[in-house]
């Protein structure tokens, strides 16, 4: 009898590990998923080798798609950082959540956002890294985020006591560790959401000690257009973001022309003395050489284009490991069946395509951003989705997938229908507004893509329509607005344009649109 007591209470007591590692695997419960966001800053999706990039490898990103789906045409509703992340907390386009611009904006954390529902539904939430929304994160169970844009080296974090942490190390790492720390303290029992949020690779694209001098043997060539001369594109012509004239020696591209100058610049003043000496010796080395050089004129322009793209990637081979350490804590303590994980930048980014650098643009290497999402289970692997999807799907999205209502005032759409139904196109326009009207001297515009063409109209800074072609012209620099042939094309897309400013309600830009002076020819 006592033997067969013995067997028992031994058959319990696996039935009960096993349940136990079920639990900790599903959150609680299979209906439940756990979700883990990932936003990086000013990614481009040209960078990425899921995505045919040539310029560099990124295993553990080209890994999420090849688990799950790869979205080959995912775009942004605003294409500048903290508007973007604002979308993406709410669902709601910028003129809705009241966060417009990086200059004025200061995220209404009373608002209603996808984490603040899921909290309400049982998850556990935190947000942990960048933030750059101006305000105290609301419906994170915790929260530890990056003053304004952060620092790359012993980054300061804002607590959620109102205190500040400053932790040693290079900012990808340390955000890295600090969510699995996070990890490690939740319940088992309960699903949990993970927003973290990565500096990398934004300005001013300093790398992690380990990665510097990556891709110096790689000579990146030029785009076709690096040398755009911008005819027929007045707004074009009037920015301030090229490489040529407004990427700067010191604080872009580290030759500071001395010691004195160097040592005031905030991102290298707070190095330790270790990290700074591993730094100094690749910088002083090229800045030598440079010195030695005279560069003028074209020259001149293409070295700086070279030192650009071996600072960003370098910088963007941190991130890539980084995501790849997150991917393997889920793996080693059973998460990952059943992890939602998202891989997304805040927008897209300019790898000197029309001589550029940074975003802003609803031209393409701007407007679309990288986004890849695995999802056991639900969504095959190796699928590729050439549907319209932007991050103002992201809320829904996660909404759905936990089985919790999504709110009347959200405006994006779940994914996860037309992941699983071929036959559900999704939407077929894509509407995007931008507002900032200072940094870059990008003029504020708005506009429409749809499959084959893009319609744009600036203001403010710059008065005026854009209409491109994009089966004929992928880069956008044939401007057709105006030109012969092309009327019934501005008229119907006229029209689509305005059926998606009423059908998102922006006010600003049905005022813009009415002006009798500004209306289409």
């Amino acid at each position: 009898m006592k033997l067969v007591k013995i067997l028992i209470s031994l058959v319990l007591i696996g039935s009960s590990a096993v349940l136990f590692a079920q639990t900790r695997q599903t959150g609680g419960g299979a209906k439940k998923p756990n979700i883990v966001i990932i936003i990086s800053d000013d990614h481009a999706y040209q960078t990425i080798s899921a995505y045919g990039g040539k310029m560099m490898q990124t295993p553990n990103i080209d890994r999420i798609a090849k688990e799950g789906v790869r979205f080959d045409k995912a775009y942004v509703t605003n294409s500048i950082c903290g508007p973007s992340r604002a979308v993406i907390l709410t669902g709601k386009y910028s003129h809705k959540n009241g966060f417009k611009d990086n200059e004025s904006s200061v995220f209404n954390g009373d608002q209603d956002s996808f984490v603040k529902q899921l909290q309400h539904g049982g998850y556990q939430t935190a947000w942990i890294g960048k933030w750059h929304l101006e305000s105290k994160p609301q419906g994170f169970d915790f929260w530890q985020v990056l003053p304004d844009q952060g620092q790359y080296y012993n980054p300061d974090f804002d607590m959620m006591d109102g205190s500040k942490k400053r932790i040693d190390g290079y900012v990808t790492n340390v955000v890295t560790d600090e969510t699995e720390k996070w990890l490690d303290k939740t319940d088992p029992s309960k699903p949990f959401c993970l927003v973290i949020g990565h500096k990398a690779t934004h300005r001013v694209w300093l790398p992690d000690t380990a990665d510097l001098g990556r891709f110096d043997q790689v000579n990146f060539p030029l785009p076709a257009n690096f040398y755009d001369k911008y005819q027929n594109r007045t707004a074009a012509s009037k920015q301030d973001m090229s490489i040529e004239k407004t990427m700067l020696m010191g604080y872009d591209l580290k030759m500071f022309g001395s010691d004195d100058k160097e040592n005031k610049d905030g991102n290298f003043s707070r190095m330790n003395a270790a990290q700074r000496a591993k730094v100094d010796a690749y910088y002083k080395p090229i800045e030598a050489q440079f010195n030695t050089l005279k560069l003028r004129g074209k020259a001149l322009t293409e070295w700086k284009y070279q030192r650009y793209m071996r600072d960003y990637l370098s910088t963007a081979t941190s991130l890539d490991r980084n995501i790849g350490r997150t991917l393997d804590y889920l793996d080693k303590h059973g998460l990952s069946q059943n992890t939602i994980v998202i891989y997304m930048s805040d927008q897209g980014f300019y790898m000197g395509e029309h001589g550029w650098f940074d975003k802003r643009w609803i031209y393409e290497e701007s407007f679309r951003t990288p986004m890849v999402m695995r999802y056991p289970g639900q969504v095959k692997a190796g699928t590729i989705s050439d549907r319209f999807v932007m991050n103002l799907d992201i809320a829904p999205t996660l909404l759905d997938a936990a089985g919790i209502p999504i709110p009347t005032a959200i405006q994006g759409v779940s994914m996860l229908p037309a992941l699983k139904n071929k036959a559900d196109k999704g939407r077929q326009v894509l509407y995007y507004h931008y507002y900032e009207n200072g940094e870059h001297s990008v003029s504020p515009h708005f506009g429409i893509r749809t499959k084959r063409y893009k319609l744009i109209r600036f203001y403010k800074r710059v008065s005026g329509w854009e209409l491109y072609d994009l089966k004929t012209d992928p880069h956008e620099m044939d401007n057709k607005y105006g030109k012969k042939g092309y009327e019934a094309v501005t008229a119907n897309l006229y029209k689509v344009l305005n059926k998606q400013i009423e059908k998102f309600e922006d006010k600003d830009a049905k005022v813009i649109l009415e002006q009798k002076s500004f209306k289409k020819k």
